[in-house]
């Protein structure tokens, strides 16, 4: 199966940097770049795989194509839309938050 490049939008990025300053402050550089490691196998399942992500915020927020995958061994959820040539990431979130809300922002 051929992989689509993931492609992180702005708001994503910036999830990205806060989830990793947040990990260097609170856990250390091992930490950190554990994160940083899990969430490259995230994107790389993603752009092997995009359909396998859920859709349970899509049906919530009335938004079709949207589905979310979790990154292993930490609490983040990768949102993103599978588009015709690349994988559209939205948002990377702390579970914990009100994604709902969080996803409204974009």
């Amino acid at each position: 199966m051929a992989m689509k490049p993931v492609v992180l939008r702005e708001l994503a990025h910036l999830d990205v940097e806060d989830a990793i300053e947040h990990y260097l402050r609170d856990g250390g550089t091992a930490v950190a770049l554990g994160f940083v490691d899990e969430l490259e196998r995230a994107y790389m399942h993603i752009a092997r795989h995009p359909a396998t992500g859920s859709p349970r915020y899509a049906h919530q927020l009335g938004f079709a194509d949207l589905r979310f995958w979790r990154v292993q061994r930490f609490p983040y959820l990768v949102f993103y839309v599978e588009r015709a040539d690349d994988i559209d990431v939205l948002r990377v979130l702390h579970a914990q938050r009100d994604i709902p809300a969080w996803l409204d922002e974009d």
